[in-house]
């Protein structure tokens, strides 16, 4: 894209980021989402990469007006940013990335990780087993994830397999700025209440990783 920089997006994603997928969703697409922003949710990807794209900026106008009531953001999945100006790209490209407002992009390893140039953040994947990232090899778990959050550059959300407060937990105590999810709120009977559930666990976890004392950097026997 040729012209000068946009204005970033003030933060980026943090707390529960939902990622959309229709064809999990209890109900329509619209009533899970505000069920979602009911329940505390701020950022929502927008996937449905095979709706033609004419529907596709209509439903991506739908959720941007509900996003908007709560001082929300909506990223849309792939490089076109569908009239707003904030996307998320897969591990595969484009490199390097374009300019927007908010760039996030998908990775699952080190070298992935390294290819970040001018990407605002980034997730990780699949921190626990998941049927919805099949062929990146098998779950982080936190460990994993702790340590390729120490290697990265840009702030990291970890995405998959997480559905309970304990896991959302134990990624944030990993290093995690929060977690993205589909399956937890796309299929749960309550959209409203499930976020509710993660957001608090995802606030509390993150308070206490704030709170936890900061060991001062180790010193060479040089220094001392």
């Amino acid at each position: 894209m040729e012209g000068p920089f946009p204005a970033k997006i003030s933060g980026g994603p943090a707390g529960v980021v939902l990622l959309t997928d229709r064809w999990q969703a209890r109900r329509s697409l619209v009533d899970v989402v505000a069920g979602a922003v009911a329940g505390g949710v701020r950022w929502v990807v927008l996937r449905e990469k095979d709706l033609p794209r004419a529907e596709r900026v209509a439903l991506a106008a739908e959720l941007r007006a509900i996003l908007a009531e709560v001082g929300g953001t909506l990223v849309v999945a792939g490089p076109d940013p569908l009239g707003g100006d904030a996307v998320h790209l897969p591990s595969a490209g484009p490199y390097p990335p374009p300019r927007y407002g908010l760039v996030g992009r998908s990775c699952h390893d080190r070298a992935e990780l390294a290819r970040l140039t001018t990407e605002d953040y980034a997730t990780l994947s699949p921190v626990y087993p998941t049927s919805t990232k099949p062929g990146y090899g098998p779950p982080l778990r936190p460990d994993g994830l702790r340590k390729l959050i120490a290697a990265s550059a840009v702030p990291i959300l970890a995405l998959g397999g997480v559905h309970s407060p304990d896991q959302v937990a134990a990624c944030v105590d990993a290093g995690a700025v929060g977690v993205a999810v589909l399956g937890a709120v796309m299929r749960a009977d309550d959209p409203e209440a499930a976020a509710a559930a993660l957001t608090a666990a995802t606030a509390t976890a993150t308070a206490t990783a704030q709170a936890r004392p900061r060991l001062p950097p180790a010193t060479t026997e040089e220094e001392r």
